[in-house]
């Protein structure tokens, strides 16, 4: 096995392995080639390179939000990891563990005019869970240490000794810092930096490992919710006729199904439950827009909660989150091991361990259900909804809304989908979807870019087919996430093309002058086929519903490429359907 000669770079190296941070997304370079080699020719690492920074980080956040496992990203020095940036957020507020690994030049080299050098320690420092900033190497070749100081030549012996010593210390040093960071994106559930300065020769190899770094476990108490706490919580929920649980990003498959049922069953509780929440029930209330859009104010004081139970990630409803910032509830409780955002401004118990520990505790102590039509009242509304609801698109004509409702009914069971942000997710928040179909999107800045190279990244690791839905901006934004060797043959990519960003046509603003049309709109005439000839990705365009019925009948159909199906909407028809669908509701 050929391994990087130097040290700092065999450290690294096995350490990730240690940890089992065993996918390794590299981006050419050469100031990382130390780690490039180390980790392409070790047998335990799954390694992809892919050129483009951005799309690289947001490849690997697809392979962590899968596997739920730290993703490392290796890059060169200068402006490669700023690239990175966008992921890292987005793995920041999405609690996806991420571990950027950036070679740098030595202290010496930095700051004096040499190309691709900026200040790259603590660079992330505002969206990072740990900043690891490595120590170089000590060593002497050719008469100079290696920060190009000559070394001195009398009374060598003394001084080797002294550069051992320097050197062990700098060791030491070292893995500490990178246990540190690793085990932080362990446990914390979040981006880490290792930032790791190299000099040259940076391509020298060897054929054993030199160095044999200590491994720091990761430590992880049992949290135990207060006995006090907890009755206090139940008291509160006795005298509450009003209880509303609203649930956010949430993996699938992470919430006992005993306690899912325990909320159903109780007449004082309903339960909103967003796309990206995964979860399903029969008597939960999903498409939270299409219940609350046509609300009056005093409906909207009926639906006032007393208790407000959240978990999950960040929301998707903006409508929610109005309601529940005017509509203030007397409690709101999150419940989390790590992480609590005061959404609604008015919450006072951050019950720090997961939803299912905090059920089973909870549940114990519940021993009746408070008599309340609290949630009869809400499930007539909501059938009141999907009867309108029903009537009014078999009704609409053409447009995004229409597409969704027969895009979203044709998905595969048992598959993924992944949504580009702004107004693909919301569409969807509009519609049941199959409840065996996992689904996925970037909430943690909600930005349009980097959702194609997460959908892949996410596709490249699952052994499920992934559907990706997206709209034109986001994914022409984008489009370098298809300069990619490991798309699998059924990643499907369905674009919603409106010839600009639509849901501005929804927002407030002066449609259908220029200044709307070029700045906010930024309408244009872009078309995916000839990106899809280069990128060697089957490719098809409907501009009608009859067409789309029959593009869909063999679209997730196995095939020996990956395909795209671009669904061309009228720019100046979607927004007028769209507001008047929640019209329709009433």
């Amino acid at each position: 096995m050929k391994l990087p000669k130097i040290p700092l770079a065999q450290t690294v190296i096995q350490l990730c392995k240690a940890k089992e941070v065993q996918h390794i997304v590299i981006s050419p370079g050469s100031r990382n080639a130390p780690l490039t080699i180390g980790f392409s020719n070790h047998d335990y690492f799954k390694c992809y390179s892919i050129v483009d920074e951005r799309c690289a980080a947001f490849f690997a956040l697809g392979i962590a939000q899968q596997l739920q496992k730290p993703i490392a990203l290796v890059c060169t020095s200068g402006s490669a990891l700023l690239n990175y940036y966008p992921a890292v957020a987005e793995a920041f507020y999405s609690n996806i563990p991420l571990v950027v690994i950036s070679a740098d030049r030595p202290k010496h080299l930095i700051g004096v005019g040499d190309g691709q050098t900026i200040n790259q320690e603590n660079v992330y420092k505002n969206h990072i869970l740990y900043s690891a900033n490595l120590r170089q190497d000590v060593r002497v070749e050719n008469g100079f240490t290696q920060n190009n100081e000559p070394a001195i030549i009398k009374n060598l012996e003394s001084k080797l000794e002294k550069l051992l010593g320097i050197q062990k210390n700098i060791q030491s040093q070292n893995e500490e810092e990178i246990n540190l960071a690793i085990n932080t994106a362990i446990h914390k559930k979040g981006p880490v930096h290792i930032n790791v300065p190299f000099d040259e020769p940076l391509y020298d190899m060897v054929d054993e490992f030199l160095v044999n770094p200590k491994v720091e476990k990761v430590i992880t108490k049992q949290r135990n919710v207060d006995e006090n706490l907890i009755d206090n919580l139940v008291d509160q929920w006795y005298h509450a006729k009003k209880k509303m649980v609203l649930i956010g990003v949430n993996a699938p498959n992470s919430i006992s199904q005993e306690w899912l049922d325990e909320l159903a069953n109780d007449e004082s509780v309903i339960v909103f439950t967003e796309t990206t929440s995964n979860l399903h029930h029969p008597d939960f209330f999903p498409n939270i827009d299409k219940i609350i859009a046509p609300l009056t104010e005093e409906q909207f004081k009926q639906l006032q909660p007393e208790i407000l139970v959240t978990f999950g990630g960040l929301i998707v409803s903006k409508k929610i989150k109005a309601f529940l910032r005017k509509y203030q509830p007397e409690h709101h409780w999150h419940i989390d091991e790590l992480h609590v955002n005061d959404t609604f401004f008015c919450l006072d118990n951050h019950v720090k361990v997961s939803p299912n520990q905090f059920f089973s505790e909870f549940f114990k102590k519940v021993t009746h259900v408070t008599k309340s039509n609290y949630q009869d009242v809400w499930h007539s509304v909501k059938r009141h909804r999907q009867t309108k609801h029903k009537l009014y698109l078999k009704s609409s004509p053409f447009s995004d809304l229409k597409a969704f409702e027969k895009i979203l009914k044709s998905l595969p069971k048992q598959s993924i989908l992944q949504l580009a942000n702004s107004a693909t997710v919301r569409y969807a928040q509009l519609f049941n979807i199959n409840k065996s179909i996992q689904i996925y999107c970037n909430r943690g800045t909600s930005g349009i870019d980097g959702s194609t190279s997460t959908a892949i990244g996410c596709a490249a690791v699952s052994n499920k087919q992934t559907v990706f839905i997206t709209g034109d901006l986001s994914f022409f934004y984008d489009s370098n996430a298809l300069w990619n060797n490991y798309i699998p043959k059924n990643f499907r990519i369905i674009l919603l093309n409106n010839e600009g960003g639509g849901i501005f046509r929804i927002l407030p603003g002066h449609k259908n002058t220029e200044n709307f049309d070029t700045y906010f709109e930024t309408r244009h005439n872009m078309e995916a086929k000839h990106l899809c000839a280069m990128y060697n990705v089957d490719y098809a365009r409907v501009e009608n519903l009859e067409d789309l019925n029959k593009q869909l009948i063999d679209f997730y159909s196995e095939t020996n490429t990956p395909k795209l199906l671009e669904v061309c909407t009228p720019r100046i028809v979607n927004d007028t359907v769209l507001l008047n669908y929640f019209k329709a509701l009433i």
